[in-house]
């Protein structure tokens, strides 16, 4: 028996295949990532950080936006502060949400969340235009965040609307830091995938990510390095070798090494790195110093090292002798014979052991300071990787200037894809649309104007905070 045509059966088809995506947070910038999916009536959040760069309600992704629609699930990709810190606020605001991540980065969020705590006590000394949250506080929320393997495909379905068709969700390696993941989402025979932080090529301890075997019809695509010529970043271990020829310079002739790095991730890696290359007799077995957080981080790579897809998962980095940072109590008078300090933050923010450090560092001849990641144009940690030595230097507006004597050297140790690697990424996913997050104007420019040149049937979308996009 035919079944007569209903325009009614048209749009309830119409309703279920609508999806929305609005940037939040983390369009055209990097820093406060946080995405929106409206999926059939089911209220979908990627991400939820905050800028490591800004204070008060201008660090937070603009939740204002997505007051008045539903709110049902956020995803989080991995635990930088880029991507996790705002989460306490999103709870506030919608305590029935469900958080969604991987093993590992309920681990480290734990870790981070904490930490971060006494970070914002300190900025509303600054900014109080709001309410930071408590240890208590993150401790409740830690035990509401599930996790999921990767690969495993699971089903979601809001509370406003009970969908036609399922929401299935899978998480794949990004090989970004430990646990970090890219998303993607399948609903009514489309699929989406968001990279987050994503890094094709193997590093010291994580291999390159694992991306989804199927076709794509949207990327949501991270840009970090689209303006970065690919010939300035060397695979690691090409980097490393060039790192260690510099390094025994400088300790040759009596001399230290600061390292600021980012306590989760980059010091990890960092650290196998140079014990790798003492290993290979191409490091003298010189004392390394570090501490903070990154040590607790440590151990949590480690009880996962059999989990994850590491490159040797034999390698454990509590096997590494490493002297306790906060147990020198005057680094003037400290760090004069040859050693290596590895110390956060990665961008030598004001008031940070990398910061402090390196005040004593820039007054010594015979030492240097070595830039291993990215560093905003805000940060004293930009104004010293572009520095020489002889030249002069004032790290804050109400520090005084002061002659840089130590060598400063700069490396790329990435932790994302160069910007060709970017391309390959819409190669295999084949998408019909690509939204481009995570980057600022010339990253995004590159990224989506090569993205143009060679696929003539691929639709580019540069995301903008509050403006919808009809995936």
């Amino acid at each position: 028996m035919a079944i007569a045509w209903s325009p009614f059966l048209f749009l309830k088809r119409r309703f279920t295949t609508m999806i929305k995506f609005l940037p939040l947070g983390g369009a055209g910038e990097i820093g406060a990532n946080c995405y929106y999916l409206n999926i059939a009536g089911t209220g979908i959040i990627l991400d939820c950080g905050m800028h490591p760069q800004k204070t008060g309600l201008d660090s937070l992704p603009q939740f204002s936006l997505i007051e008045n629609m539903p709110v049902d699930f956020v995803f989080i990709s991995h635990a930088h502060q880029d991507h996790l810190m705002s989460l306490p606020f999103l709870v506030k605001q919608h305590p029935y949400i469900k958080i969604i991540t991987s093993r590992q980065t309920r681990e480290l969020a734990e870790l981070t969340l904490h930490n971060s705590v006494s970070i914002m006590q300190k900025e509303l000394e600054k900014d109080n235009s709001f309410q930071a949250y408590t240890h208590e506080e993150i401790d409740l929320l830690s035990q509401t965040i599930d996790f999921k393997p990767t690969k495993n495909i699971f089903e979601i379905e809001g509370y406003q609307h009970k969908s036609s068709e399922p929401i299935k969700i899978s998480f794949h390696d990004a090989g970004h830091i430990l646990g970090s993941v890219g998303i993607l989402i399948e609903h009514d025979e489309k699929k989406i995938f968001y990279t987050g932080d994503i890094n094709l090529t193997d590093q010291t301890l994580l291999r390159g990510c694992e991306l989804p075997k199927e076709k794509v019809d949207t990327l949501i695509l991270e840009c970090t390095y689209g303006a970065t010529d690919s010939r300035d970043i060397l695979p690691w271990s090409k980097e490393a070798e060039r790192f260690a020829a510099e390094a025994n310079k400088i300790l040759n002739q009596g001399g230290s090494i600061l390292i600021p790095v980012f306590a989760l991730g980059k010091m990890q890696e960092i650290l196998s790195a140079i014990w790798k290359l003492m290993e290979k007799n191409k490091l003298p077995k010189t004392e390394i110093y570090t501490g903070g957080i990154g040590t607790k981080i440590n151990r949590v790579y480690d009880t996962n090292c059999y989990i994850v897809n590491m490159v040797d998962p034999e390698f454990e980095l509590r096997n590494i002798p490493l002297h306790d940072l906060n147990e020198i109590e005057n680094p003037e008078d400290f760090f004069k014979s040859p050693c290596i300090v590895v110390a956060s933050s990665g961008m030598m923010v004001e008031g940070t052991a990398s910061y402090n450090l390196s005040k004593h560092w820039l007054k010594r001849s015979s030492s240097a300071i070595f830039i291993v990641g990215y560093m905003d144009e805000s940060t004293p940690g930009y104004k010293i990787a572009n520095a020489v030595k002889g030249g002069k230097i004032k790290l804050t507006e109400f520090s005084e200037e002061e002659i840089v004597r130590c060598a400063i050297e700069r490396f790329k140790f990435s932790a994302h894809s160069r910007r060709e690697g970017l391309i390959e990424i819409v190669r295999r996913l084949k998408p019909e649309k690509v939204i481009l997050v995570h980057g600022d104007e010339n990253a995004i420019s590159w990224v989506g104007n090569q993205i143009l040149k060679e696929f003539k049937d691929i639709k580019v979308y540069q995301a903008e905070i509050g403006r919808a996009i009809e995936v």
